[in-house]
């Protein structure tokens, strides 16, 4: 199996709306198809790859860096030499070839892209899903899971939103099968905000759940205040109320707030992840860690943060990736984890899982679709069809 081509593209993502810190009108996402020589089936077998939303296209660091290191390196040191098929881990190590410690953030979404159409590639060569494929390699669990509590993360800042266009999307959502949701908060006043939990609250059913998002936007006093006002509600996490990377402020504040706390999917690297576990004041028992594989250069890297938590006593199944995409549903499934983000009706054509995989009772079901899944998500196998072809 050889590596033909890998070709680069971005895609707007272009919704209309915001979190508290960003307006993703002009976000955009880089897109690659890596082409190789192998035909299973009749057909070529082509990985695609992609980056979660919130971060940019990564075009330059692509084309200028990572890209010619995987062209120029011999077909054999990227190959499992057991099966003569494409094994990202080496990949992996290949297009990190003198790059310095440190500097994560754009360099490591780039390597995710990247990583994601490998393992695509690679478990489309094997002929199985890709949750089956990733299990065999790391066995950080005894058998991959058939299903994955997944959540409907929305309830952003819309320019012409009301309290009732609020909850007719949240309706949607539980409409669609999912028993928890999220919604934006740190982008309105406090009081606003409270109205609009508020309006939330009263719609959902016995037994649903709340998480709030304030997307990092707050200074320690903010957040305590805000933290003191949602002390009122019995809310499922409040999710990174400080910068990722202001551990102090995330440990003053688990002290003060009983509630669980989630954060993570702005750290991209298991060193980011360690110094969160010693110096953010987290608690094993109930908050979560959000980590990004697409976005922290690929399941390798997120494998080694799993290691690093384990070290501290937390479980996997505290850990509930971000990006709602196929492809970290397949890590959660494959490496135990506790659930996966899931955007219904934003980010398409990116966000959400195949057609044919309905929400029942707040979970999704893994296909068995050889590869990440992509040609099962009909709008999304159409754009990558037409961006490379």
């Amino acid at each position: 199996m050889k590596i033909t081509d890998v070709k680069v593209a971005e895609a707007p993502i272009g919704s209309r709306f915001s979190n508290a810190v960003i307006d993703f009108s002009r976000m955009t996402v880089s897109v690659i198809a890596v082409e190789t020589d192998l035909v299973v089936g009749g057909e070529r077998v082509v990985g695609y790859g992609f980056n979660s939303n919130g971060r940019y296209a990564q075009t330059g660091i692509l084309t200028e860096r990572l890209l010619p290191r995987l062209r120029e390196a011999s077909p054999e040191s990227l190959l499992d030499p057991e099966t003569g098929i494409l094994d990202p881990v080496a990949a992996r190590s290949v297009m990190m070839t003198n790059e310095k410690p440190g500097g994560h953030g754009d360099r490591a979404v780039a390597v995710g892209i990247v990583d994601m159409a490998l393992w695509d590639a690679a478990a489309k060569a094997a002929g199985r899903p890709l949750h089956q494929v990733m299990h065999e390699r790391f066995r950080l669990v005894d058998k991959p899971a058939d299903s994955v509590w997944v959540y409907a993360a929305g309830g952003y800042y819309y320019p012409d939103g009301t309290l009732r266009s609020l909850q007719e999307e949240i309706r949607g959502y539980l409409d669609l099968g999912y028993r928890d949701v999220k919604m934006k908060i740190g982008g309105a006043s406090l009081q606003a905000d409270i109205e609009r939990i508020e309006a939330v609250l009263g719609l959902l059913p016995e037994g649903c759940r709340l998480a709030v998002d304030a997307n990092g936007r707050f200074d320690l006093r903010t957040a305590l205040t805000y933290a003191s006002a949602l002390s009122d509600y019995d809310l499922m996490w409040f999710e990174e109320p400080c910068d990722p990377l202001d551990y102090l402020s995330h440990a003053a504040l688990a002290e003060e707030y009983a509630g669980p706390i989630a954060t993570g999917e702005n750290l991209f690297a298991v060193q980011e992840v360690q110094n969160l576990l010693r110096h953010g004041g987290l608690r094993p028992h109930q908050d979560i860690l959000q980590m990004d594989p697409s976005l922290s250069y690929g399941a390798t890297e997120y494998a080694a943060m799993l290691g690093a938590l384990s070290s501290k006593g937390w479980r996997s199944s505290q850990c509930c990736p971000h990006g709602g995409h196929l492809y970290n549903l397949a890590v959660a499934a494959s490496f135990g984890l506790g659930g996966c983000e899931s955007y219904p009706r934003v980010f398409e054509p990116f966000g959400g899982f195949a057609d044919d995989a309905p929400i029942e009772d707040g979970r999704v079901r893994l296909g068995d679709r050889p590869g990440v899944g992509i040609e099962g998500k009909a709008a999304l196998h159409d754009l990558v069809r037409r961006l490379f072809t």
